[in-house]
């Protein structure tokens, strides 16, 4: 039997605020326990010019472990558990895991984990994805129209985001947030990691429940099935840059991730859509994402959007109490993506 790694201690208040602004003010309370304990954490607080705060778990700072399993969490709107397991645990290969569980999937993955919202400055060049609940106040993606979630800011909690990015954000960058969401530019609170750090590595990868509710969202599943949901997926090591970084958190979901969904409802419906579901339903599937992005020009929009789903979906129908297990893992593609730097 494995252990997780033991979870910091979490506030026992109870959840009594109002649904407009819930997963916000949850989020903010991830965001200010990190900022609590940034030196724990390695990690850096930053106040932006204007207004804004903003803590550094990679760029700057050096991050770690438990930046990054917060950073997951902060993402997730706090409706998520996230933890590190041993090798072992993931069911393939030698490498420990990114486990993460919730029992608010749509909430806590669709309207706040997902990576929806790209933002970009001018000066000086900025890029980054934006995730986390600050979304569900801009309310500006389609995926929105079909999943609702939306929110409200709140004057006192204001907005919380999380960017994966190599560049610290700017005034200009938190004046974006503000407007589009709504709020003064000083209650913006940003957590932010590059791809190629510790911290960013981590809560990329603990997007496994989040990518198979995003391809179930394209196959057109009914979402309001889904009671809970659970993944693991291997955690890479640290690539040397952000575009090896890519490929290789890519690949620890597409080729490495098992997620099982707890729905209601039939199973003909599930065993209809099980195989359409996992990674290997793409025609691109069976290349390392590195080589698959470096073939369509390094732009995400030319790669077969089916390709981004977990390797093995499993459902667990609670209704009939049968289980419908789709996909399969690739330790050999892993292998090469993971080990493509040693002699």
């Amino acid at each position: 039997m494995t252990t997780p790694t033991p979870s910091p201690r979490r506030s026992s208040e109870p959840d009594s605020q109002p649904e407009s602004s819930r997963l916000n003010r949850r989020a903010a309370r991830e965001f200010e326990l990190l900022r609590s304990r940034a030196w724990e954490a390695r990690v850096a607080v930053h106040g932006v010019e204007g207004g804004g705060i903003v803590l550094d778990a990679g760029i700057a700072a050096p991050g770690g472990l438990a930046a990054g399993r917060d950073l997951a969490r902060i993402g997730l709107a706090g409706l998520g558990e996230v933890n590190l397991v041993p090798a072992g645990a993931v069911g393939i290969g030698p490498w420990p895991g990114v486990q993460v569980w919730t029992d608010h999937p749509v909430a806590a993955c669709l309207a706040s984990q997902y990576a929806g919202w790209a933002l970009s400055g001018a000066a000086p060049k900025f890029f980054a994805m934006g995730s986390g609940p600050m979304r569900a106040v801009a309310g500006q993606e389609p995926l929105f129209d079909k999943i609702g979630h939306r929110e409200q800011a709140d004057a006192e909690t204001g907005v919380v985001g999380v960017l994966e990015t190599r560049t610290l954000p700017t005034p200009e960058i938190v004046g974006i947030i503000a407007q589009r969401c709504g709020v003064p530019p000083e209650t913006v609170k940003l957590a932010v990691a590059p791809t190629a750090s510790l911290a960013g590595t981590i809560q990329v990868v603990a997007r496994s429940v989040e990518t198979a509710l995003h391809k179930l969202e394209t196959l057109g599943f009914d979402l309001t099935r889904l009671v809970a949901g659970f993944g693991v997926a291997p955690l890479p090591p640290v690539a040397s840059d952000d575009l090896a970084a890519i490929g290789r958190t890519n690949d620890a979901i597409l080729y490495g991730a098992t997620v099982e969904l707890h729905v209601v409802g039939d199973d003909d419906s599930l065993a209809q859509i099980g195989p359409q579901v996992p990674s290997c339903a793409s025609p691109a599937h069976g290349a390392p994402f590195a080589e698959v992005f470096r073939q369509a020009g390094f732009n995400f929009y030319k790669i077969d959007p089916a390709l981004f789903s977990p390797a093995v979906v499993r459902f667990r129908n609670l209704t009939t109490g049968r289980s419908h297990s789709f996909g399969r893992g690739e330790l050999e593609i892993l292998q090469r993506s993971f080990e493509s730097s040693c002699p």
